[in-house]
This record gives structure tokens, C-alpha cells and sequence, in this order.
């Protein structure tokens, strides 16, 4: 509701309005109808700072418990983090370890293993020795399988104890991981809290949320605390809701993610919708975007998704138009390669790369430094101001250039000679460089 102050005046139905305005437009919203006059044009909206839904930026973070998966904090104001899942056969040790490699110079902070089997189990303890990150155990029905993953040391497990019939097992495997300092995970899926029941009137959200209480009440009934929960969902509206109740009730950290979200883009796009909500409104301690993609690129989306938040602030920002007819350079490559060349970069800058002088220097300004194509040639602006004008050739390498001055001036190395290699610098075509009113 705007206040009195502000250049909208209510009028609710029925009432009468005793001095008519000149309206230019009315809304009509929820049964109230806000009035703009021309009286009020040129007033401004006041905007009360002290209420969090009218500030820039997201929500105080939601409050929890603190769980530490090795050196990795998740809940109590610690940073929110990102992690994924191995695609290997866990079995095979050496190529679950280089996948976890992989995933960590890409940011990813927690590591998981599906522990479907004995071969599984047994490999753990190799895995916990050699992986550079905390590992996580998943494991289904068999509580020998998570008497070995605790056996090996992992960091934390994810189990529900509801789906472990053996209740003796459940108590022993709860009891070592109280002793050992191991957190579990109740990770409550959609797909798998059953069938509906004759007579049961809850949504789908509640009934997975129920789920997640009875499982956890199992382990606070064994004295057992070191807690973080999930409720994921394919549906993006019954995971918000499932996520939103959730964090009323339990004081536990949450670890979002929406499930089977999908292939790279549509996939990426699911769990963003369902994600930045909550992360926004505060909701959310740890993240996995869950992508039918090489995991590598299920941790590069959820720093995106983070980045784009301002909830982390790591490596590279990358400011690129979309490109149309009035480029005078190649864009779409060009921003390409330089997200290659830029994706290791170990700390947090913005850098931009735009197609013409339309959207150049001015429309981003607010990055550390960019390029702007020109006609044969383009620009090299530092918070919006042009510091040099290249050849379309040497573009790249004075953008580099200049990144490796700005990390030199504020005492870190240069970063040009780490760069990764190219893969898209066969697709540039500097002949793009014809005037856009010259153009055949």
C-alpha cells in the first residue's frame, strides 16, 4: 500500500471524491483503484527505504543453524554456496576425482557421489582422501552403505531415514554420525513421497513439506541436530511454496534446487525462476542446479544465478548486449571468446563487451572495463570513460591488457598469460566491420 504521501491517491469503491482531478490513467488493482493526475505528474513516489520490499537488493537472509560440510559453512549468514553432483561411476576413482577437479576451478565449493552399491562404498575412502573438496555421500535404503561412507569420513550424508527400513541401522548410522560430527541432509524429492491418499486435501507443496518433518523428527528424536533439509520440485510453483513453508518451521539450513530442472538452457531457466525467488526473499543457504549437462556447467549457472543477485561477488561479470543489425563488429563470438579467455579469472570484475556506440561506454558504465565495436575498429572505456580506440583485431588483446593494469594497480598478478585457451576464436569475422548504412 503507498502511503499518504505518495502521488497515487485510493480511492475505494464507493467512496466519493469530494475535489475530481484531471486523470491521465487509472489501475484497477485487488478491488482499489489508484488514481494519477496531472496535479501528481511531476511528484515524486516516496519510497520508505526502512521496508525491505522497497529496497534495491535482496531480503536479510533467513536465519538457521549453522552446519559446517568440512571447511564449507551452509546457514547462519555464511555465504551461500554452490554445489553439484558426479557424473562418474563413483566406482572408478580416478575419473570421480578429475570430475571434482573440474568442478572446483569452476567455483564449486561442495562435491556429491551417488553411493548406489558396495563398489561405491568402498571407494569412498580413496575419493575423501584425494578430492579437493568436501564430498557429500548419497545414499538410498541400504544404512551399510552409510556406515561405509562414514567409515570413509565424508563430510556429510544425504539419506532420509524414512526410506531405510531398518530402524536398528537408521540409529546406528545416526548415532556414528553424531560422534564423528557429520551432518545429514534430508533431501525430499516430489517424485518420491508417493501416492496420494483417499481424503488427503493437501497440495502437493504441504505434502512434501510433511514428509520433510516426519524424516527430521526421526533424527531430532535421536538427539541429532547437524540438519540441512531440501524439498525439491519439477513444478517451480510447488517448490516455491514447499521452500517458502518450510523455512517458517524448521531452523535448519536449506539447500534449494529444482529437480530433473532439465537440459542446459531450459534446464538452467527452471531452476533460476524457482531459485531467485527465494534466494531474493532470503530463503536458501546452499544451491545445485540440477542440469541433464556436463555438471561443470551446473556450477557456472548457479554462480550466474548468484552473481546476478549480489549474493556472491566471484570472478567474472560478464556485460554483453545482445547484438542486431547495427553491430559493427562480430559480436556474438567476440563475447564469447572473451568469457572463455575470462571464465578463471580469480577476482571479481565487470567487464563488458558491446556492439556499436549505442550501447558502448554509456550504457555500461558501471563496468570495470570493456569494448565497444566501432567500424574496423573499437573502443576501450574503464567505467564508461574511453581510454584507448584499437584496431577490431587487437581488441581482445588490449581488453586483456587493460584487465591485467587494473590487477596490477590494485596488487594482484596479471591474469592474461593464465587465460584459458579459445575455442571460438575460428568464428570471428573481423569483415563484419562494413557500416551499417553502406550494407548490402
Amino acid at each position: 500500500m503507498l502511503s499518504d504521501a505518495a502521488s497515487f491517491r485510493e480511492v475505494r469503491p464507493g467512496a466519493a471524491i469530494l475535489q475530481p482531478a484531471r486523470a491521465v490513467s487509472d489501475v484497477h488493482t485487488y478491488g482499489v483503484n489508484y488514481e494519477r493526475t496531472l496535479d501528481d505528474v511531476s511528484t515524486p513516489i516516496n519510497v520508505d527505504l526502512n521496508l525491505p520490499e522497497d529496497r534495491v537488493g535482496p531480503r536479510p537472509r533467513r536465519r538457521s543453524k549453522r552446519v559446517w560440510v568440512g571447511g564449507t559453512a551452509i546457514g547462519d549468514g555464511a555465504p551461500v554456496s554452490v554445489q553439484s553432483m558426479c557424473t562418474t561411476l563413483t566406482h572408478d576413482v580416478n575419473a570421480t576425482i578429475r570430475q571434482i577437479e573440474q568442478l572446483q576451478e569452476v567455483g564449486c565449493e561442495i562435491a556429491r557421489v551417488a553411493v548406489p552399491d558396495k563398489r561405491a562404498g568402498e571407494a569412498l575412502r580413496e575419493i575423501v582422501r584425494r578430492s579437493i573438496l568436501p564430498v557429500v555421500a548419497d545414499i538410498h535404503f541400504d544404512y551399510r552403505l552409510a556406515l561405509m561412507a562414514l567409515e570413509a569420513k565424508v563430510h556429510k550424508l544425504r539419506l532420509n531415514p524414512g526410506n531405510i527400513h531398518n530402524k536398528d541401522g537408521v540409529r546406528e548410522v545416526v548415532k556414528r554420525a553424531k560422534v564423528q560430527g557429520t551432518p545429514i541432509r534430508i533431501g525430499v524429492n516430489h517424485g518420491s513421497i508417493g501416492d496420494r491418499e483417499p481424503g488427503d486435501l493437501r497440495d502437493e507443496a504441504q505434502r512434501m513439506v510433511d514428509l520433510a518433518l516426519s524424516e527430521i523428527k526421526i533424527l531430532e528424536d535421536l538427539d541429532f541436530d547437524d540438519v540441512v533439509v531440501s524439498v525439491k520440485a519439477f513444478d517451480v510453483p510447488t517448490m516455491v511454496a514447499a521452500y517458502r513453508r518450510l523455512a517458517k518451521v524448521v531452523p535448519y539450513p536449506l539447500h534449494l534446487g529444482v529437480t530433473e530442472a532439465g537440459t542446459l538452457v531450459s534446464g538452467s531457466i527452471r531452476s533460476t525462476a524457482g531459485m531467485s525467488v527465494l534466494l531474493y526473499e532470503g530463503i536458501g543457504d546452499t544451491i545445485r542446479v540440477s542440469l541433464s549437462e556436463d555438471p561443470v556447467m551446473e556450477v557456472k549457472a548457479g554462480f550466474d544465478i548468484l552473481k546476478s543477485l549480489r549474493l556472491r561477488d566471484q570472478g567474472l561479470t560478464l556485460v554483453a548486449c545482445p547484438s542486431c543489425g547495427r553491430a559493427d563488429i562480430d559480436l556474438i563470438p567476440l563475447a564469447k571468446v572473451a568469457e572463455e579467455r575470462l571464465r578463471a579469472l580469480p577476482t571479481p570484475m565487470k567487464v563488458a563487451v558491446m556492439g556499436c556506440e549505442v550501447n558502448g561506454p554509456g550504457e555500461a558504465k558501471d563496468a570495470d572495463v570493456g569494448i565497444a565495436g566501432g567500424v574496423g575498429k573499437g573502443a576501450l572505456f574503464r567505467k564508461g570513460k574511453v581510454v584507448g580506440v584499437y584496431p577490431e583485431d587487437k581488441l581482445m588483446d588490449a581488453l586483456m591488457a587493460e584487465i591485467d593494469k587494473i590487477l596490477v594497480e590494485n596488487g594482484k598478478e596479471p591474469y592474461s598469460e593464465k587465460a584459458p585457451r579459445l575455442t571460438h576464436e575460428g568464428q570471428l569475422t573481423p569483415g563484419r566491420s562494413v557500416p551499417a548504412g553502406q550494407r548490402t
